[in-house]
């Protein structure tokens, strides 16, 4: 059996780097680090304090989607430490978002996309609003 310590990153597909820079370094918040020299463009963000990785990779493969959220659609999920703040930082950059207080997961969720339609779930311990 693994021993499989920790998730240390999670890549996506951008059709338009300077774009998801912009959403995920500008609006959400994330933290730009190195990247190594690859022969292709893309971009390495810090998740939190524990070392984990989101890795953007640009390719027009048939791997991106189109369409509205589907939560059931591959996708990665940021814990964060308020949802109610959460929520009210999304109204204030204009990302539309689908909002589950009272998940069936026992957890609150918000399910955003980015500008190339890749699902993000946001989630907190508890529904910190109401």
């Amino acid at each position: 059996m693994l021993d499989v310590q920790t998730i240390h990153h999670v890549s996506v597909c951008v059709r338009d780097l300077e774009k998801a820079k912009s959403f995920y370094g500008g609006k959400l918040g994330l933290t730009e680090i190195e990247r190594p020299p690859f022969d292709f463009s893309g971009a390495w963000y810090a998740v939190g304090a524990s070392g984990q990785q989101l890795h953007l990779i640009v390719h027009n493969g048939e791997t991106l989607r189109e369409g509205p959220i589907d939560t059931r659609d591959g996708h990665f999920a940021l814990r964060v430490a308020s949802y109610k703040a959460a929520r009210l930082w999304l109204e204030s950059q204009g990302i539309p978002y689908e909002a589950r207080p009272h998940a069936r997961t026992g957890f609150p969720q918000i399910y955003v996309l980015d500008p190339d339609h890749n699902v993000i779930e946001l989630n907190a311990d508890v529904c910190d609003e109401e």
